[in-house]
């Protein structure tokens, strides 16, 4: 009994020799924002928010340091890193800030001069609450733009602007309200940039929310082709000729992959004499894999025709018969699906319902056992359901 207590006393006296080890570790995870990052301070939650306690804070610790260092490699890793939607350790804190300027755009005041080089802007608050927060965040934008340590991404002039960060000289000098900024390049290109950045900012201060919902242009580059391009919109059919028009978005996201395999489910039909809305889908989606993305990309696609648009697939004399017309003017497109690839199906249940056979049906036109079998097969062997009812 002595033995055991005397035990049980040991390891009493071991654990609480170790608990302000414990403590001291778990208060460091408790609050990582305030620890020293190498060469930088007190991190963003050390200094009072607009609310008053810990807040915002200005410094440049970021939990454990700089996530996107100038050390090897540092400036390669930065400028990939613009080209995403980055989250790093103080993406919260900044949009946090950002969020409560925006609340408060109306007791903000902002000037912008325009130079010959970029801008100067005076942004000021009569709210000291507010005009720390402006610092904050002007102190914190400076960061990102040194480090190309991108914010707001989804924006297209942000994005641009970041692609740009090592042509762009940002001073930034504190006033008793707020903070003066100059902002300058050598680049007539980024020049603009900066311009058109300053604007946005003001329609921040002017409108708030409502102008950060809005996607801000980027200005035109002198030569860049590219960008006109884009901008144009120019409507194109670039594998079935004049139907099925799309736009070039080389820069947008979801970008059409590579190996892609549709299985486009028609059931609707038309009225007789006229083209299937549905066989136009087609073209369309034929078109944007060839040349709506940034690349053409190759596609599978294979088209299960049954229901309202079973009578669609009958040969000319077969459907001038059945609708009284004279031809089927569906023949001409359904040929030039099956010329760029495309596989037609009908189902054959659903075409002996409709009272026509399989003998009548277009040479380029295979009759399945059904639409069932047919979407169920074609769906195990990769293809994605893409339904068209009307």
């Amino acid at each position: 009994m002595n033995r055991m207590i005397g035990l049980m006393t040991l390891w009493c006296l071991t654990f609480l020799v170790s608990v302000p080890g414990f403590a001291q570790e778990n208060a460091g995870d408790a609050q990582p924002d305030v620890r020293r990052g190498p060469g930088f301070g007190q991190g963003p939650r050390a200094g009072r928010g607009p609310e008053g306690g810990q807040g915002f804070g200005r410094g440049r610790g970021m939990r454990n340091g700089q996530r996107f260092g100038r050390g090897a490699n540092g400036t390669e890793a930065n400028r990939a890193a613009a080209e995403q939607h980055g989250h790093d350790d103080r993406h919260d804190s900044d949009h946090e800030v950002f969020q409560f300027l925006l609340q408060n755009h109306e007791a903000i005041q902002r000037t912008v001069k325009e130079l010959a080089s970029g801008v100067e802007t005076l942004t000021e608050s009569d709210d000291p609450k507010i005009a720390e927060a402006i610092q904050e965040h002007v102190e914190w934008m400076e960061y990102r733009i040194e480090e190309t340590n991108p914010i707001r991404m989804r924006d297209p002039l942000f994005a641009e602007i970041f692609r740009h960060t090592d042509k762009i000289k940002m001073v930034h000098e504190n006033t008793g309200k707020g903070v003066r900024v100059t902002e300058t390049s050598d680049d007539a290109y980024v020049v603009k940039l900066i311009q058109a950045h300053a604007k946005a900012v003001s329609g921040f201060v002017e409108r708030g929310f409502a102008e950060a919902m809005k996607n801000h242009p980027v200005p035109e580059r002198s030569g860049d082709s590219d960008v006109h391009e884009m901008q144009s919109f120019e409507a194109t059919t670039p594998v079935i000729a004049g139907v099925g028009k799309v736009v070039r978005l080389p820069s947008a996201v979801q970008q059409p992959k590579v190996g892609a395999k549709l299985l486009v489910d028609l059931t609707s039909g038309a009225e007789p004499g006229k083209i299937n809305p549905g066989l136009e889908r087609v073209a369309k989606y034929l078109n944007i894999y060839a040349g709506a993305g940034e690349l053409p990309t190759e596609v599978q696609i294979a088209v299960v025709i049954h229901g309202g648009a079973t009578l669609t697939v009958l040969n000319s004399d077969a459907y001038a018969a059945k609708f009284g017309t004279e031809s089927n003017p569906n023949l001409e497109l359904m040929h030039q699906l099956h010329e760029a690839g495309v596989d037609m199906y009908v189902c054959g249940q659903s075409l002996i319902a409709s009272g026509a056979k399989p003998n009548e049906v277009v040479v380029f036109v295979d009759t399945a056992v059904s639409a069932l079998t047919a979407v169920v097969n074609l769906q195990s062997d990769g293809f994605a359901y893409v339904p068209v009812s009307k």
